[in-house]
């Protein structure tokens, strides 16, 4: 084999070890019990990026990937494939509402019957709490059904703030929950609904429910002041998206190495790719801050949801402990990302390549 074969050898098992290395990416507190051996985070870094093979498995697999994007970016006007897809994609927006109206609900009747705040790791004794675990109860159901959606999620960001202030701010383990709920409040339940279904029975001249149900006009106002932010709603969800990526990669992993050393012990994730364990723990850590930067920034929005997506079933099947509710939300996130795009305020739409048809000038990278 020569040099050349073996350098992208190097780096494609690199680029692989990252990607594989993603169920570390998971939310490392609820797999693992204690801290794990304290560790310097910078010292570890650089000495695991000190060893010869590491470093060319790190920067080889860097390259393959900006390498691959750059290649994308080239060809893409003439895949005529990923231009019916957007389309087709385009037709589904009218369900967001209701993809993260599951995604948030789910959790939350879990969390209610479950005892835990928003975080598994943040536990109350059910118990002890009955209103505690009403309420959450009642969250989750009242977003499943899509009953006044927006006044449910906004007591939801007002639960989700007083935990983070009040009991414990490592609920900012489940910081997925804020962009969810924030765009519920923009888009209302959306279709189906109870919301959309009553307020068709109640607006219908003649109706027995419009003569009593006292909150339509609510809604059709609600709707109609909500309007101008729906264009922000794929910024709200994609911004928080990568928030989330970054803390994890950056808080958990990177700033943390001695628990996701833990993980990649206690799953033997050596043995799935043979490289250092060390390695493992600075690729996820990368991986995702990498992910998440591209999120925020709106730069190739749905190839990273799709890998996003992709990665969190790795995680959730990959990991027998790994407490499934845990994921919902970030997997009805990603399929909301990918479903919408990039929206306003992202690099995708600056950064393109001419189309072929004279009617569209740049085709977004997302």
């Amino acid at each position: 084999m020569s040099v050349r074969s073996r350098s992208v050898a190097a780096a494609a098992l690199a680029l692989l070890a990252t990607l594989v290395a993603r169920p570390v990416a998971a939310h490392v507190d609820y797999v693992t019990e204690g801290s794990g051996d304290p560790l310097d985070a910078v010292a570890f870094t650089a000495e695991v990026l000190s060893d010869p093979f590491n470093a060319a498995l790190f920067a080889g697999s860097g390259l393959l990937a900006v390498a691959g994007l750059a290649a994308y970016l080239w060809v893409r006007p003439t895949i005529v494939d990923v231009v019916v897809l957007r389309e087709k994609l385009a037709g589904y927006g009218d369900l967001v509402p209701w993809m993260l109206r599951l995604a948030v609900g789910l959790p939350l009747v879990g969390a209610g019957f479950q005892g835990y705040l928003f975080a598994p790791t943040l536990s109350f004794d059910p118990g002890a709490s009955p209103l505690l675990r009403v309420l959450f109860i009642g969250l989750g159901f009242c977003l499943l059904f899509g009953l006044a959606t927006r006044i449910v999620s906004a007591v939801g960001l007002l639960t989700y703030a007083w935990v983070f202030l009040a009991v414990d701010s490592l609920v900012v383990l489940a910081v997925e929950y804020v962009p969810i709920l924030v765009a519920l409040a923009i888009l209302g339940g959306g279709r189906p609904s109870a919301d959309d279904m009553l307020l068709e029975v109640a607006s219908t001249p003649g109706s027995y429910y419009g003569r009593i149900d006292p909150v339509h006009h609510l809604k059709a106002f609600l709707d109609g002041s909500a309007a101008p932010l729906r264009r922000y709603v794929p910024t709200v969800l994609r911004v928080g998206m990568g928030v989330s990526f970054v803390y994890l990669g950056l808080i958990q992993k990177l700033a943390d190495p001695g628990s996701a050393l833990q993980v990649v012990e206690k799953y033997d994730l050596t043995s799935v790719v043979p490289v250092d364990p060390g390695l493992w723990v600075v690729g996820a850590g990368v991986t995702e801050i990498a992910v998440g930067l591209a999120l925020i920034f709106g730069f190739f929005t749905r190839g990273a949801a799709a890998l996003s997506f992709v990665l969190f079933t790795t995680t959730l099947f990959g990991l027998p402990d790994d407490p499934v509710l845990a994921h919902v939300a970030l997997f009805g996130m990603a399929s909301a990302v990918f479903t919408l795009g990039s929206g306003p305020l992202a690099f995708d739409r600056w950064v393109g390549r001419p189309a072929l048809d004279d009617d569209e000038s740049v085709i977004p990278a997302d």
